[in-house]
């Protein structure tokens, strides 16, 4: 895509980094848990890896997706 070739990989990084914080803030919010807590929670989980998998494009998927992606992953532990 034409689009990927001139976003730089420090721009792709923030922007990852950026979306990790806005899902963060959504779930913790939505089961009650400070973001600082569940940060590392996020950043471990499969969902998580597969944010930080540059290839995998899912950074260009809105944070509430992603949300609902780990708040499903989170769900099927229990």
């Amino acid at each position: 895509m034409a689009v990927e070739k001139i976003v730089s990989d420090d721009t792709k990084k923030n922007a990852i980094d950026l979306m990790v914080m806005m899902v963060v803030d959504e779930v913790a919010e939505n089961i009650h848990m400070k973001p600082t807590e569940l940060l590392p929670q996020f950043v471990a989980s499969k969902t998580g890896k597969l944010l930080y998998d540059e290839q995998s494009k899912l950074w260009w998927s809105g944070p509430s997706d992603i949300a609902e992606m780990f708040m499903a992953e989170i769900n099927r532990e229990d």
